[in-house]
């Protein structure tokens, strides 16, 4: 699946951190604070969120834009330490 993921964190190392998971996970940096992968599977995207989960806090925002979902386009935000899921059909 396609996924994009977009942030907005509170310090530089936080900053650091997530660039570094998204590089890890093998993502591309293609705009400022923008990473993309075209080759994601269900699980390690599971994974990707539980880390970044643990490596940002209250005050950052973290949102993936994922395509296809079954069959559908998500959007999974993290703000203020909680997940939450939008479907688009």
């Amino acid at each position: 699946m396609f996924v994009s993921v977009t942030y907005e964190l509170s310090n530089d190392d936080t900053i650091k951190n997530v660039r570094d998971i998204l590089i890890f996970y093998r993502f591309k940096e293609v705009l400022k604070n923008v990473f993309e992968s075209e080759s994601v599977q269900e699980n390690t995207l599971k994974r990707l969120k539980r880390d970044i989960d643990r490596a940002t806090d209250h005050f950052d925002r973290v949102r993936f834009y994922q395509y296809p979902m079954e069959e559908e386009f998500v959007i999974s935000l993290l703000e203020k330490k909680k997940w939450k899921k939008m479907l688009l059909r």
